[in-house]
């Protein structure tokens, strides 16, 4: 089952406008991105963090899984509870890097 359009809309509107939150399809499911930062997957209407360090204490009780086949296990977050969703966003966006755009190498022959 693909994430559908109302459940990524209903959580990028959990999350305050100060953190620019942005999304991206992409096979069916959707990339979150804080301040141009990709910190959530959104996969069968799930929200997937990474499993940072920093997060262990925070989400110490929540649910793993994994968001895609052949994926890292990520930690499964309650996006329904702001005040969790905001902490993980406080603690994980300063770790995660902007992606560096590469430009595509063009074809020899």
């Amino acid at each position: 089952m693909a994430t559908t359009e109302d459940f990524i809309e209903f959580v990028v509107s959990q999350i305050d406008e100060s953190w620019q939150p942005l999304y991206r399809k992409m096979f069916g499911s959707y990339m979150l991105y804080i301040h141009r930062k990709p910190l959530f997957l959104v996969c069968n209407n799930t929200v997937y963090a990474k499993q940072l360090e920093i997060l262990k204490d925070v989400l110490a009780e929540a649910e793993k899984g994994f968001p895609y086949q052949g994926a890292k296990e990520h930690y499964i977050v309650d996006v329904e509870d702001r005040e969790l969703l905001e902490q993980v966003i406080a603690l994980s966006e300063p770790l995660i890097p902007i992606p560096v755009k590469r430009s595509r190498k063009k074809k020899q022959g």
